[in-house]
């Protein structure tokens, strides 16, 4: 600056300047990390111009080397959302076989009612006839069951049906009768010894067997009872003749 001059100005007549110097170098640093983004932001720029630059080319082909790439991502695209969707497909959604309108059986099928074979059991010390247990639901127990589960769901089924329920066996399995009663019955299974085999010689029972007896003495085998199980409808059909509803034929309500 000249002092000759006029305040403010220099002797090559430039315009003024206002330049202030900070006391703190620490003021300047929100300027010092502008200028740090902005050289960022200059490069990315310089490497997208670097990736693209062999499509801007005309011996790449210019900006019509551009579709290609991009039919190349969206085939990509397309592939990935069908692996997807096969991928995260729900098991739930896949058809499935048996039973009515698509819906899988939960029991094997019942066979048609027949008469009960005639012979005795024993109820609490008492001597009956197997034909008298009608309207009611027979489960034949197997030694050494471990079907607490089943009994427990067909107890609370012939509970709600409001019809007899007997836990059978013979053999080994009459020992242990009353405590699968007194377990799973829900207060109504009733513990019947099969002394003469007459139930178990007649249904060979292979696991849990159930017989729905219906008021007529006739009854349907229902095996393979499946965990969720439903026989309700049939239960609460109990108090009909079997035989006429095999045929088909009204019952008297």
């Amino acid at each position: 600056m000249s002092f000759a001059s006029e305040p403010g100005r220099d002797d090559g007549n430039l315009p003024p300047v206002n330049i202030v110097i900070p006391d703190d170098a620490r003021e300047l640093d929100r300027d010092v990390l502008a200028y740090h983004r902005e050289l960022r932001a200059m490069r990315r720029r310089q490497r997208l111009m670097r990736l693209f630059r062999p499509f801007r080319t005309p011996e790449f082909g210019g900006h019509a080397a551009l579709i290609p790439l991009i039919a190349i991502c969206l085939a990509v695209c397309l592939v990935g959302g069908a692996l997807l969707s096969v991928a995260t497909m729900s098991p739930a959604s896949a058809p499935t076989l048996g039973g009515s309108g698509g819906f899988p059986q939960t029991t094997a099928p019942a066979a048609k009612p027949a008469a009960l074979p005639a012979g005795t059991v024993q109820l609490d010390g008492r001597t009956v006839q197997v034909r008298s247990l009608v309207t009611s639901a027979i489960a034949l127990v197997p030694a050494d069951c471990a079907c607490g589960t089943e009994l427990q769901r067909l107890a609370g089924q012939a509970v709600g049906a409001h019809v007899g329920l007997y836990f059978a066996g013979a053999g080994p399995a009459i020992t242990q009768l009353d405590s699968l009663a007194a377990r799973y019955g829900d207060g109504a299974a009733v513990a019947t010894a099969d002394n003469d085999s007459v139930l178990t010689s007649a249904y060979r029972p292979n696991g849990l067997t159930v017989l729905l007896v219906f008021r007529d003495a006739t009854a349907e085998v229902v095996r393979n009872l499946q965990p969720d199980f439903q026989l309700t409808p049939t239960l609460r059909e109990l108090g009909k003749a079997g035989a006429s509803l095999a045929s088909g034929q009204p019952t008297p309500s």
